[in-house]
């Protein structure tokens, strides 16, 4: 692992911390992604429907992705549900780089709106 890896994975560790203690367990990245999606769309819900769930979490993908320019939002629906328009294609990646990828987005946005 090198350098950057390594503080990624520092940082990473500090976020689960973080949302162990406000939350009472470790999220895997789904949940986070649901998160995200929740807060992005703004209404929290008792109950969303396993498609909405989906849903959210395409928003929180493509919310973490328009932070680096390959989407951006297009429109918010009558409903409240955010659209968005893919800018250019992601980079090729193997497995381990586009985890790496999704958890560096994951922070910026955490840091970005001050949730950490």
């Amino acid at each position: 692992m090198n350098n950057i890896e390594s503080d990624l994975q520092t940082r990473w560790w500090n976020l689960e911390a973080q949302l162990v203690e406000r939350f009472g367990k470790k999220p895997d990245m789904e949940a986070i992604l649901f998160l995200i999606g929740i807060q992005e769309f703004g209404e929290l819900r008792d109950k969303f429907t396993k498609e909405q769930k989906q849903d959210l979490m395409h928003v929180a993908v493509c919310s973490l992705f328009a932070q680096s320019g390959y989407y951006e939002m297009e429109k918010v629906d009558d409903d409240g549900w955010p659209h968005f328009r893919q800018l250019k294609p992601l980079p090729v990646m193997d497995l381990r780089e586009q985890e790496n990828f999704m958890k560096d987005h994951v922070l910026l946005y955490f840091e970005n709106n001050h949730l950490i």
